[in-house]
């Protein structure tokens, strides 16, 4: 079973809280990191756009992706909001474990 890592961003701290929250509350994650104040310029509406952001990282499993996936979609103010699964290639084998046995077993 594959370990993921989620990239999120928010609108704001407060966001991130909220949604950092109600995924490890829920299992989907076993972990949420919030970084505060990142700045964001891109496109959105035919202008650039230049932003504070927060970054959430939730670490779940593979087979928890798309149910993440969805719920963030529920909570999140933004139409189109970044939510990226990255495969983790390997790391230290008692944290991956650890990230597994804490999310729910949906395998």
């Amino acid at each position: 079973m594959e370990v993921r890592f989620i990239y999120i961003t928010a609108s704001s701290t407060d966001e991130a809280r909220q949604i950092g929250r109600i995924l490890v509350a829920e299992r989907l994650a076993a972990c949420v990191n919030i970084i505060e104040g990142m700045n964001s310029m891109y496109w959105w509406e035919e202008e650039i756009q230049d932003d504070r952001e927060a970054v959430l990282i939730a670490k779940t499993k593979e087979s928890l992706v798309s149910d993440l996936v969805e719920r963030v979609k529920t909570l999140h103010s933004y139409e189109v909001p970044c939510i990226v699964s990255l495969p983790v290639l390997g790391g230290y084998q008692p944290f991956l474990d650890w990230i597994l046995e804490e999310t729910e077993d949906r395998d």
